[in-house]
């Protein structure tokens, strides 16, 4: 049959996937013609239409009319705009609506043979799990999109004339390679793990039914093969008769993808999950994989209330009319849809349009094999829970011990009782919860758990040292139990399998062991000593010891109880001793928390655990400083306390400067600084054999816990020397007045400088000596004073400025910093 010869079929979104492939089925036996947005000749030659004018539907036909003649024998309408947010959208009416009303006007000086239009189940009312919906089920589309496809069903019957119409309700269409986006985003969480994956808000047998795109294109031909034989106006369900619950569809695909044969999931009320998914796109500008992708989340508000939509179809109908029936089921193409998802991941992705996980674009990024990356950190991960699991049991364990404890310590405040038992009870849950190696979220869960128990004590103003005593140590045991075993909390793929574990350009890893102890070590002084503190502010004791220091005349206290009662002190909704002593155990919890290589792979833990180091030094020479100024003594307990804080300083500021450096490389390779931070990322540099830091001889351990990064050269200890003896003049020059207030500040601000200074990454800190040495000069001439005060200032102020000139060695390698290490 020649060409001229062969009936016209005429397909409307032609250009099209589905388009393309049902011209390509029909090409032998029809003449077939295309209308899309833009002109192609490609599979068949496809003219320019823009459904949304009528003028210029009016000219596409005109030239259709010319090319082709006035005969068409069917008309497939494939276009429409559909998208997934739920809201109205101008282009529903303007395309689906009014574009398919603008065509069949057209169609009306054509001598049309069947008008065969693409509209979806969803148009009908759903079912309940166990029955079938026929075409009698009414029309009440719950959505936007099915809407739209409704309003144009009932246009054409309107505006369709003689031309007869065939009408097939679609169910969701998927091949080997690409699907409806509920089952893409839903094979998407599953193989990411989301957290989205564990939680439904509907009953876990609801399904929709499906439909290969073969079998589509085979219920357009059969449509238009018998288009003579049909009735003026048929309506059709197109679908596969087996329909998947979402939990079968979970288990299937959990099976497939991970060899977990039953996927938990957890059935959310509605209204919980609508709040989330709420939250959840309020806080999407913050979240780093939106944030890289430029998208919205997928699951939005309006879906949490269909989740109990089921559609199973009867396709009866369709068989008897069209001699149409499916070749494919969906439970037998799962396992080629899970390979080609996993043969590429990236590629699934964007055919999918589904937005990646950041590791995934990591991956993709670096060159690497994304699914052995997935499938070797899934088996890191799970040999490190295992290996960390006894830790969750014990925490189980101390969580029957919280609920237990009120009656035994005869805790009388009945709120703080009550928050022991609930917190015990809470512990307890999430534990379990732990103990699966897929629940990591449940560890970070404990670990609050664990800072509301220790901060249980002063909240509540507890009367029971024991009380005190036990859930400050409870608190911190929750936390480290819960957090710091392994596997490491929170690392992408990318950052826990590569990378090196000594910054690039470093001379050493700044996140050892080694490095991290002698941190540790002084905040258990600190946090000693707050507790001590505390503990006289909460009445638990009468009395603290000083050997130094007294109290005002007219005070029977000492120094130290004098300072800690002042109005400074009191100040404080709660007691502040307690507060320092609970910072103090935040700050050794986070530095017990990850690996070696932890600067890169959990940067904000590195970033946090700086921030509390540093300031909280700052803070603790502040209080130091107003101690004789404003209050008129000292505490020698909390002098050792600060002691004890900034010498901490110059260790945490190595590892804070690698996690920045990396941070900084990361973005200017592209990456996003959010996602980074958050969950880690590889580096320039292979990954090293890693051995036990801490088997080697005592002596070479100490050496390098004490002068890891840091060194003080002997200008910056005898700067230290100076500001000490400043904070004294009081007590070895006899000053008094604004003098000697000017002395003790200076002095402590020298100290705090030499203590920075002390970190070989932050040696430039000692320039601030030069202002300070200058003020000290100063003072003299500005305040009143005695001779030997005026000479140990002017003397103490040039040698401060003369000390600060030497650098002294540096020796190690800090990549490109050490060029501004002046």
């Amino acid at each position: 049959m020649s060409d001229g010869a062969k009936p016209l079929v005429l397909i409307t979104g032609a250009a099209g996937n589905i388009g393309r492939s049902l011209a390509a089925e029909l090409a032998d036996r029809f003449r077939v013609v295309g209308l899309d947005r833009e002109a192609e000749e490609w599979p068949v030659p496809i003219l320019a239409a823009d459904f949304t004018s009528d003028e210029a539907m009016a000219a596409a036909f005109a030239r259709l009319r010319d090319a082709h003649g006035s005969r068409i024998d069917c008309v497939v309408h494939l276009v429409a705009y559909y998208d997934f947010t739920g809201a109205p959208d101008p282009l529903y009416d303007a395309v689906n609506v009014a574009g398919t009303r603008s065509l069949l006007r057209q169609l009306q000086a054509f001598d049309v043979g069947r008008f065969v239009y693409a509209s979806t189940m969803l148009v009908h009312r759903p079912g309940r799990p166990g029955e079938r919906i026929d075409e009698t089920q009414p029309i009440d589309p719950r959505w936007a999109y099915p809407q739209s496809k409704a309003a144009a069903e009932r246009a054409i019957g309107e505006e369709r004339g003689d031309i007869p119409v065939t009408i097939l309700r679609l169910a969701g269409v998927y091949d080997e390679a690409t699907m409806v986006p509920t089952l893409a985003q839903q094979m998407a969480r599953i193989y990411d793990r989301a957290a989205e994956s564990y939680f439904y808000s509907g009953p876990h047998d609801v399904g929709q039914a499906m439909l290969h795109r073969e079998d589509m294109i085979a219920a357009f031909v059969a449509a238009i093969d018998r288009r003579d034989a049909l009735s003026d106006m048929e309506a059709l369900l197109i679908g596969e008769a087996e329909t998947l619950g979402y939990d079968d569809i979970q288990d299937r695909l959990g099976c497939l993808i991970h060899g977990e044969k039953n996927w938990p999931t957890l059935r959310v009320p509605k209204t919980i999950a609508a709040a989330g998914v709420w939250a959840q796109d309020r806080l999407e500008p913050i979240i780093p994989d939106a944030i890289d992708q430029g998208e919205q989340p997928f699951i939005r508000p309006f879906m949490i209330f269909m989740a109990d939509d089921h559609y199973a179809l009867d396709i009866g109908k369709a068989a008897r009319l069209l001699g149409w029936r499916p070749r494919h089921r969906l439970s037998d193409m799962l396992p080629a849809m899970v390979a080609d998802l996993k043969a590429d991941p990236a590629a699934w992705h964007a055919r999918n349009r589904v937005t990646p996980p950041a590791w995934l674009a990591e991956a993709d990024a670096a060159g690497l094999p994304a699914e052995p990356l997935r499938a070797n950190h899934a088996a890191a991960l799970r040999a490190a829970h295992r290996r960390g699991r006894w830790t969750h049991l014990v925490n189980i364990g101390l969580g029957t011990w919280l609920i237990t404890q009120p009656p035994l310590i005869e805790i009388r405040n009945a709120w703080y009782a009550g928050a022991d038992i609930v917190l015990g009870a809470a512990l307890m849950l999430f534990a379990a919860l732990a103990l699966s190696w897929r629940a990591q979220w449940a560890r970070w869960v404990c670990a609050g758990i664990g800072a509301l128990v220790a901060a249980a004590p002063f909240v509540f103003w507890t009367e029971v040292g024991a009380a005190y005593l036990s859930d400050t140590l409870l608190g911190g045991m929750i936390m480290l139990l819960a957090v710091a075993g392994p596997p490491e909390p929170g690392p992408s793929p990318i950052a826990a399998l590569t990378g090196p574990d000594v910054p690039p350009g470093w001379s050493y890893n700044p996140s050892t062991w080694r490095q991290r102890i002698p941190i540790i070590l002084l905040a258990l002084v600190g946090l000693y000593v707050s507790r001590y503190l505390a503990a006289y502010q909460l009445d638990l004791i009468d009395d603290v010891w000083d050997p130094f220091f007294a109290g005002s005349a007219a005070d029977p206290q000492n120094g130290t109880e004098e300072i800690i009662t002042s109005s400074v002190s009191e100040a404080w909704p709660v007691p502040d001793g307690a507060v320092g002593g609970y910072t103090y155990l935040l700050e050794i919890v986070t530095g017990a928390i990850g690996t070696r290589a932890r600067w890169r792979t959990m940067p904000w833990l590195v970033v946090l655990f700086g921030l509390m180091i540093v300031p909280l030094g700052v803070v603790s020479i502040s209080f130091i400083i107003i101690q004789p100024i404003v209050i008129g003594t000292w505490s020698t307990i909390a002098l050792i306390g600060a002691a004890a804080m900034l010498v901490q300083i110059p260790y945490a500021l190595d590892e804070l400067l690698a996690s920045v450096q990396f941070l900084v490389r990361r973005v200017r390779a592209g990456q996003n600084w959010l996602r980074v931070f958050l969950a880690g990322d590889t580096d320039e540099g292979e990954r090293s054999v890693r051995t036990d830091e801490l088997d080697a001889p005592p002596g070479a351990i100490v050496k390098d816990m004490l002068i890891g990064g840091v060194s003080l050269p002997w200008n910056l200890a005898a700067a230290a020397l100076i500001g000490i003896s400043l904070m004294f003049t009081r007590l070895s020059l006899g000053t008094t007045g604004t003098i000697a207030d000017a002395d003790h500040l200076i002095g402590a601000l020298v100290l705090t400088a030499v203590s920075i200074a002390a970190a070989e990454v932050a040696r430039p800190a000692r320039l601030v000596l030069v202002p300070l040495g200058v003020a000290l000069i100063a003072t003299p001439f500005l305040l009143e004073t005695s001779g030997p005060s005026m000479i140990n200032n002017l003397l103490c102020g040039v040698a401060l400025i003369g000390l600060s000139a030497r650098r002294g060695r540096i020796r190690e390698r800090y990549g490109d910093w050490n060029r501004r290490l002046v």
